[in-house]
């Protein structure tokens, strides 16, 4: 690794004043399992001169209920998530996509403010030494469009309509579907608004803003959530897809549904159709079936990808049947 600044900040004021003087030449690391080894790897074209070490904040680790919400700070980690018996009862399809990301270790380390923060995965991105520069780097292409693009985006491009990356978060999709928000030093921010279709970033923080909390509103009666996810290796690997659902449910009728699937475009994607084709009827096979269908329209899968629409299909069918 090249040689670089560590701070170890004692309060957000710190963190972000320290942030503030490297003028957006700084990074924030908590768990450090994503930033650390795109350092390693230098995958990126510039290099941070500093690392601001968020670990050392006191009071960004917890998991409480005020107001009529769950409040969770950002650096609780996964592990704790997973294991929560007010998350695994009430919040399930966050608990379920805290146990399902990567393995028991990395859940010990990461943290769900790194977790929706962290960056997009693409093999030519994520390329050791910055090998193929490409548009999300500000270069001229994307060497997925005619590379291998077995597991990018099925929904189009972004970053001038060609960057065919994907977001890896399993606990993103789960908070959009839980309509949370998204709270930093700075402002509060809807969790389907949070998320970033830019060059090299990945969410719509400032160089000098950090992710303090999530806050997630308490369910209505008849409401339950899900989350489901397909990967190869399904105890460690990133999704293949993922998908969460919230759906309440009055007298065996949907009233409301929110649908997200993730990994298959390069931010958490709502399926609103899939939403709208489930409101007001009953979850069946069928109509859970149908909304899956509904969920793909407009799909524009790549050269090697097309089975990740069925895949998409399939986890939107058995996140709304899970929430039966």
């Amino acid at each position: 690794m090249r040689k670089f600044t560590h701070a170890n900040a004692k309060t957000l004021d710190e963190a972000v004043l320290l942030l503030k003087r490297y003028g957006g030449k700084a990074a924030v690391v908590a768990g450090g399992t994503d930033l650390i080894g795109k350092m390693k790897d230098e995958i990126l074209p510039s290099y941070p001169e500093a690392v601001i070490n968020i670990k050392t904040i006191h009071g960004l680790e917890f998991i409480t209920e005020k107001e009529g919400e769950l409040q969770i700070g950002a650096l609780t980690r996964l592990e704790d998530i997973a294991t929560n018996p007010v998350v695994k009862e009430r919040f399930h399809a966050l608990s379920e996509a805290a146990e399902r990301t990567a393995s028991t270790h990395l859940r010990e380390m990461g943290t769900l403010g790194g977790n929706i923060c962290q960056d997009i995965r693409c093999w030519f991105y994520r390329n050791p030494g910055n090998r193929f520069p490409c548009l999300r780097k500000g270069g001229g292409r994307c060497y997925a469009l005619e590379g291998d693009n077995r597991y990018h985006s099925i929904f189009g491009g972004s970053v001038l309509e060609g960057c065919m990356a994907v977001h890896p978060s399993d606990t993103a999709p789960s908070l959009v579907a839980l309509d949370a928000k998204v709270v930093t030093n700075r402002r509060t921010v809807r969790a389907e608004e949070f998320f970033d279709v830019g060059v090299c970033r990945t969410t719509v923080l400032e160089p000098d803003e950090i992710v303090t909390e999530i806050r997630i509103p308490e369910p209505p009666e008849g409401a339950k959530s899900a989350f489901v996810k397909f990967a190869l290796r399904e105890s460690i690997d990133f999704p293949i897809v993922n998908c969460a659902a919230g759906i309440t449910v009055e007298d065996k009728k949907v009233t409301s549904a929110r649908v997200c699937l993730n990994a298959v475009w390069v931010k958490p994607y709502r399926a609103v159709k899939a939403e709208k084709a489930i409101i007001g009827k009953a979850i069946t096979e069928e109509t859970a079936e149908a909304a899956g269908a509904a969920a793909v329209i407009g799909a524009k899968p790549l050269r090697d990808n097309g089975y990740m629409v069925q895949i998409a299909k399939t986890m939107v069918k058995r996140s709304i049947l899970a929430c039966a």
